[in-house]
């Protein structure tokens, strides 16, 4: 009889595992093209058993493996002091949101027994230095990049997830552990969750969550804390599916913090904006126009689409979800970026709205004051035709031997025909340089010489 299968034949969600395997989670840097790679789809790559109907009905939003690569345990290289436990297989996948956020999956299976000290000092190595992993002798991140034909290297994010499914003698420890005693479920279970980074005698103090209907006395458990989760006696298609939540959740927190800096940073080129053209202005609210809005697609289709059970709605991955979401405050960050986005987008369209009525009474200025011109210059075209006129008669005035250039015969007649004239260009120069040094104060000019968009006059937003 297959492990995980029962005696008549039926696939359990429980099983019994030999070897440990370790999968490690890594959120990336920058965003990766779904496009560059086509190693086939995720439903291919796992074995997700009774789930893959849920999952096949959500295929559009899944993860899209860009990269899938069988590498040889001696490949891989870790820093420092040699460890104890021993590679028998590893496998690199790369996957990908349909909005680009990538996720470095490195599946490790391990030979022999393994301890709980040895797998907590395995974790701390390749979470804490895991700029210093190589593969083949050279950067792992620079290895997967080249895999991708990426431009240029990939970076480690700041968000790490290691699920351990324990096996052997490991696993018998961790099932028989009395959970109603917190001294001694504190070890070997806190030591791993921490990665052995706390003394023994302060793991009764250490929080860690365990899921309820997802732990059954000998039979399952589920544990995890924001960085490690240990998954012990569950089929092989029960931890591909607590894999794949993990990979949208660790995304999700990156996408969030993305979504964080970059809101800043906009908020930055809102307020130091060097400039003071009007139009510039109009252009730059538009660039941070258009970058809410991506902001707003990341939050919606990065984050809100992978913290909930509409993707695998069913209450036994649906408990490790929430509980996780709850470890990681996923819930809280995406109320409280919503909200500074949300702000950000008032601000902006206050002040866009100031801009516009800035410039509209600038214009309409301008435009009385050309009307303004266009009357009294119509008016003042009388002189002029009447000068020509006097020119024109035969008057005792006009001396037909004398050119009508003589100014000492004519010059009266001249002053009285354009000085008023010249005097109305003159005052209208003035009236549109009057204007357009009010069109160059639309912005706020500061003590320091930066140039801000005007404060919006009435507050907005919540």
């Amino acid at each position: 009889m297959l492990p995980g299968t029962s005696s008549n034949g039926t696939v359990l969600d429980s099983a019994t595992r030999e070897l440990t395997r370790i999968r490690l989670l890594f959120s990336l840097a920058g965003r990766v093209d779904p496009a560059s790679g086509r190693p086939g789809r995720l439903l291919d790559q796992f074995d997700f058993g009774r789930f893959t109907p849920h999952l096949r009905s959500s295929e559009a939003v899944l993860p899209l493996p860009v990269l899938s690569e069988r590498v040889a345990p001696d490949d891989l290289e870790l820093p420092g002091a040699p460890h104890s436990l021993e590679l028998a297989a590893l496998g690199l996948l790369v996957v990908t949101t349909p909005r680009g956020d990538a996720t470095l999956v490195m599946d490790c299976d391990f030979t022999g027994e393994t301890s709980a000290d040895a797998v907590a000092a395995w974790l701390a190595t390749t979470c804490f230095d895991r700029e210093h992993l190589r593969l083949r002798g050279r950067p792992l991140l620079e290895v997967v990049s080249e895999l991708l034909n990426l431009p240029g290297p990939l970076a480690f994010g700041q968000n790490v997830h290691q699920i351990v499914f324990p096996g052997g003698q490991l696993r018998t420890e961790l099932l028989d552990t009395d959970f109603a005693d917190e001294t001694r479920r504190s070890v070997p279970l806190n030591g791993i969750i921490y990665r052995g980074k706390m003394p023994s005698s302060a793991a009764p103090h250490l929080a860690v969550s365990l899921p309820p209907n997802l732990r059954n006395h000998g039979v399952t458990l589920s544990a995890h804390g924001r960085g490690v989760s240990v998954q012990a006696g569950w089929a092989p298609h029960v931890e591909n599916c607590l894999t794949l939540v993990a990979v949208g959740l660790i995304s999700a927190l990156a996408v969030l913090q993305r979504t964080r800096l970059t809101t800043f940073e906009m908020m930055r080129a809102n307020e130091h904006a060097l400039t003071d053209s009007p139009y510039e202005v109009r252009s730059l609210i538009s660039r941070l126009s258009a970058g809410v809005n991506e902001l707003q697609l990341d939050l919606a289709f990065g984050v809100e689409a992978y913290v909930d059970s509409l993707l695998i709605p069913e209450m036994l991955i649906e408990g490790f979800q929430s509980s996780l979401r709850d470890a990681l405050g996923i819930r809280d960050s995406l109320d409280n970026s919503a909200r500074m986005v949300e702000r950000l987008t008032s601000v902006i369209n206050a002040r866009s709205a100031a801009l516009d009525a800035a410039l509209a009474e600038r214009d309409d200025r301008r435009d009385r004051t050309v009307s303004g011109l266009v009357a009294a210059a119509t008016l003042i075209a009388l002189p002029p035709t009447l000068l020509l006129a006097f020119f024109g008669v035969n008057g005792t005035n006009v001396n037909s031997h004398r050119s009508i250039l003589d100014m000492r015969s004519y010059g009266v007649a001249y002053a009285l025909a354009w000085l008023p004239f010249v005097a109305l260009f003159l005052i209208g120069f003035l009236m549109l340089r009057r204007v357009s040094g009010r069109s160059g104060s639309l912005l706020d000019q500061s003590d320091d010489g930066r140039v801000r968009l005007p404060a919006p006059r009435h507050p907005t937003g919540s």
